[in-house]
């Protein structure tokens, strides 16, 4: 019997399946970062250029997107939370050698040889989403000259939205001065060190909860992005009002905990006397008042992240108790003789240096290497005097989306700038909310409503 002929429009051959299936994955790309707030932006950015996006937060997310539709390009961040990222690239390129892999920090991905059609495209997109797609925009440089914060807008200001170019004739608003700072402090390091290290110093202060440019605030970023994806407890450590809680909050987002809670306990706000049932629950009639039976914040935080802030102020006793339940994972409530399993991330902050208390006695040793298997340490806001600028606009957008905005002089900020600042960032938006109110219903701050909490 003859065999069939071959229809002109039938598809055969593996030459041709690979033609199809580059064909169905052209402008497709998958974005894989931890970094919720990152791949919004990056999607957004490759929205514009026509580009079909998918997600995905990890390397096995990675590799199930591709093998159920193909893509020409995927991007992917520095680390990812569930495989090593050199073990991944080169799984990668053994399994889809024919798709472009493209490093969002700008470094090469192993040596990875795929180069897709379009990869300035993406390149371009990544660009955007790292800046926070907005244009940087300068100040004019006339000292006299009143510097507007949270305001609609500048007059006499015409913007290419192709370019992103700014011209003016005269002083304009600061659209994004914590990018403006930031491009200011790091100008020597990306002068020496290329394009890798320009992405890499942008994409470290891209966290959304940190405002500023300064050196010490990207050291926080990074140590966070390092960090977020594992398992490993973190003590932070620094000032009152320096923002630990944030890089609680940002440890938490950027983990693959993100989707359960994260629970906070401040362990100098309760009595000594009920701290324990507060962190470990209690059963019904286990003290006076315990009319129910109550889940405590650990038991609370299963499958998520436990926040424990000021936790050098805990008592001894109460210490020992959490250390067994980090050597265990199991815990009993006050009364209780079962026990519970619990799993968690244990989050710890202090602004008392916890070493200083181990060596003076008021702290376990033990539970203090416990908690400090990672250490990272925000700053104090005097000595940044050039992030307090971003700060000041980033408070005043915040006070404007209750009342009408209002825009804050040159004095004012020189009188910000000169202050010590020992209450940190938390005293600034204080005293901040404060001149707001003092300057009543005028559309300006000026500095004598900058009413300062300690003698300059």
């Amino acid at each position: 019997m003859g065999t069939a002929a071959q229809s002109p429009g039938q598809v055969t051959g593996p030459a041709t399946i690979q033609q199809c299936r580059l064909s169905t994955a052209a402008r497709t790309a998958v974005l894989a970062s931890a970094d919720a707030s990152f791949r919004e932006r990056l999607r957004g950015a490759l929205a514009d250029l026509r580009w079909q996006v998918r997600e995905a937060r990890g390397g096995a997310e990675i590799l199930a997107c591709l093998e159920a539709s193909p893509a020409e390009a995927v991007v992917l961040d520095s680390w990812l939370p569930d495989l090593e990222i050199q073990e991944f690239v080169a799984d990668f390129r053994r399994l889809h050698p024919e798709v472009d892999l493209i490093m969002a920090d700008a470094s090469e991905a192993g040596g990875q040889v795929a180069r897709g059609p379009r990869r300035n495209e993406v390149l371009h997109a990544i660009r955007r989403a790292q800046a926070g797609d907005e244009a940087i925009w300068n100040s004019a440089p006339d000292e006299a000259a009143m510097r507007t914060f949270g305001s609609a807008g500048a007059g006499g200001t015409d913007t290419d939205p192709a370019e992103g170019e700014v011209h003016s004739a005269g002083p304009v608003l600061i659209a994004n001065p914590e990018m403006a700072s930031r491009e200011r402090v790091s100008a020597e390091h990306r002068d020496s060190s290329g394009v890798a290290a320009r992405a890499s110093v942008m994409r470290a202060s891209g966290l959304p909860e940190f405002v500023g440019g300064h050196p010490a605030m990207l050291e926080v970023s990074r140590r966070i992005r390092l960090v977020a994806p594992r398992r490993t407890p973190v003590l932070i450590e620094g000032p009152t009002g320096s923002g630990k809680e944030l890089v609680a909050g940002a440890l938490h987002r950027l983990s693959p905990r993100s989707r359960r809670k994260l629970v906070a306990l401040n362990c100098a706000a309760i009595p000594e006397g009920l701290l324990e049932a507060e962190l470990f629950g209690h059963i019904r009639g286990a003290f006076t008042g315990a009319v129910d039976t109550r889940m405590g914040r650990i038991e609370a935080a299963h499958g998520g992240t436990l926040f424990l802030d000021e936790v050098g102020e805990m008592p001894l006793g109460l210490q020992a108790k959490l250390l067994r339940f980090l050597e265990s994972g199991e815990l009993q409530r006050v009364g209780d003789n079962e026990s519970v399993t619990v799993d968690v991330r244990i989050v710890a902050a202090t602004h008392r240096p916890l070493a200083r208390l181990v060596a003076r006695g008021e702290f376990r040793a033990d539970l203090y290497y416990r908690l400090a298997v990672f250490l990272i340490r925000t700053p104090a806001l005097a000595g940044r005097s050039e992030d307090i600028e971003a700060l000041t606009r980033h408070f005043l957008e915040k006070l404007a989306k209750e009342s009408p905005a209002k825009q804050i002089t040159a004095a004012a900020v020189a009188r910000l700038v000169a202050y010590s600042w020992p209450g940190n960032v938390r005293e600034l938006e204080h005293a901040l909310e404060r001149a707001w109110i003092l300057a009543e219903d005028r559309p300006r701050i000026d500095a004598a409503e900058i009413e300062l909490d300690q003698p300059d």
